[in-house]
């Protein structure tokens, strides 16, 4: 399965493909697209291009795009808003199956926990696809969080639920949950509510030390 994941934005997009194939995970490509100006068309259309070009060149098999849940910045929502329309044209004109997931559900996908710092986004998408550096900036880290979410998704239903998710996020069965009148219970997604606890409360030491060995992407 060739994914190709989407971080929305107007001034910076980020995009990553990757492949799951015989039971190795790699990242076959990925990048931020930048754009600027005034303009809001011109930069749309320079989007659009680029991620025609990227599409072009490592055929994907889907598309997997990280869907705004809410922002007080209105302006940020909007031009994300436009960003993700012109991710879904690209993919509908290929005819790819699209799908969005919740910045927490990557989040637990990738690192265990729906509240990882951006730190620690960035370190689990190197440890789990063996790259020689941390992706740079963090919109093309996220990108490849968004492409690694669909395929534990695609490859895994209901994993995010099992005792290997429990383990990489280093909690177990006490957690705090969301009540139903908090806002936050929603974006937690169908992967289970999102909590505070475990990786996200420990010392970035600590988590460096631990998360990598006992993420569900790792065997033993």
């Amino acid at each position: 399965m060739r994914v190709l994941g989407i971080d929305p934005g107007l001034g910076r997009c980020g995009w990553a493909v990757v492949e799951r194939a015989a039971g190795s995970t790699t990242a076959l490509g990925y990048g931020t697209v930048h754009t600027r100006g005034e303009a809001v068309a011109p930069r749309l259309a320079e989007l659009a291009a680029r991620l025609r070009e990227v599409v072009a060149r490592f055929q994907p098999d889907s598309c997997a795009i990280e869907r705004l849940f809410v922002n007080a910045n209105v302006r940020t929502a909007m031009t994300v808003g436009q960003a993700s329309g012109v991710a879904l044209l690209i993919a509908a004109e290929q005819g790819l199956p699209v799908a969005s997931y919740t910045p927490s559900q990557v989040k637990r996908a990738v690192t265990g926990t729906g509240a990882a710092p951006k730190a620690q986004i960035g370190y689990m998408v190197r440890a789990l696809l063996d790259l020689d550096v941390t992706p740079t900036p963090a919109d093309t880290a996220d990108a490849l969080a968004v492409a690694l979410c669909h395929l534990y998704h695609a490859t895994s239903p209901g994993s995010l639920r099992d005792s290997s998710a429990i383990k990489a996020s280093g909690r177990g069965g006490g957690g705090r949950r969301r009540g139903p009148g908090d806002p936050r219970a929603a974006e937690d997604g169908a992967g289970g509510p999102g909590e505070t606890g475990g990786l996200a409360a420990a010392s970035e030491a600590d988590w460096l030390a631990r998360v990598a060995p006992t993420s569900p992407w790792r065997g033993p």
